[in-house]
């Protein structure tokens, strides 16, 4: 399908505005930068073995999760194609062949899938330094839904990787995610939450930056945590940072 790409001043999706911070640029790909080779040299040091071992996502393997790093590259590498170009390149085909691209990738041998996953990121980071000043004003629409343009792309890509990272379950937690990487990827997962049409209520004190945030209708109660706390348990990966919290419901 070829369409005309919107030109955008602004993210045009409710979810990509409640995501308005926007950082420096090029401060967000050194951030994707150094989080990847954070991944890799972890993955670097794993045994063969590995890739059959059990990650922190329930029915994957770490195998499954690294090919879903890679062949998440590569999916953003599509959108960034589809803002140069202005013709439509989705994510991914479906669902059904996102799930089925994981499925037949995790059975390699894990240093395949390492150099599968460096490779890909090299080639999205080189499909950034490309990519004409045009296209980073393009619309486009990844597999969540929102229209928005290639700064979003940046911001999935590092959450990815540091949450993915994680999820390989080698040790590697929130707190020891850089502080501005980590308020970026909060930014945007607290941003999942204030999009959808009803959200809990409650409100959300960081006790070591002091931020302060509301989500839902208003009011419900105060949970005070950390913000790598915040992030654990916003993304599903950490129980309740505090007594009260609400039932969240699951995260993408």
């Amino acid at each position: 399908m070829t369409q005309q790409t919107d030109q955008v001043g602004e993210p045009v999706d409710g979810r990509c505005r409640q995501r308005n911070r926007r950082p420096d640029r090029d401060r967000v790909q050194a951030h994707i930068a150094a989080a990847t080779e954070d991944l890799l040299t972890a993955c670097r040091a794993l045994p063969g073995a590995a890739a059959r071992e059990k990650c922190a996502l329930p029915g994957w393997t770490r195998g499954h999760l690294l090919t879903h790093v890679a062949r998440g590259a590569d999916g953003l590498r599509r959108l960034l194609d589809w803002a140069r170009t202005g013709v439509e390149n989705p994510q991914y085909a479906s669902h059904d062949a996102r799930a089925g691209e994981i499925e037949a990738g995790a059975g390699r041998p894990w240093q395949d899938m390492v150099d599968d996953a460096e490779r890909t990121a090299d080639a999205f980071h080189e499909d950034l330094r490309t990519l004409p000043p045009h296209a980073w004003r393009a619309a486009v629409r990844p597999v969540t839904g929102e229209r928005c343009t290639p700064e979003r792309i940046l911001v999935i890509r590092l959450r990815e990787v540091v949450v993915h990272h994680v999820d390989l379950a080698v040790g590697y937690t929130f707190e020891r995610a850089p502080g501005e990487a980590a308020g970026i990827v909060l930014d945007d997962v607290a941003g999942h939450y204030t999009g959808r049409a009803e959200p809990p209520a409650f409100r959300l004190h960081l006790t070591d930056t002091g931020e302060r945030r509301s989500f839902g209708a208003g009011g419900g109660p105060v949970v005070t945590a950390t913000r790598a706390a915040a992030l654990g348990w916003l993304t599903g990966r950490a129980p309740a940072p505090s007594a009260g919290a609400p039932q969240l419901p699951p995260w993408i």
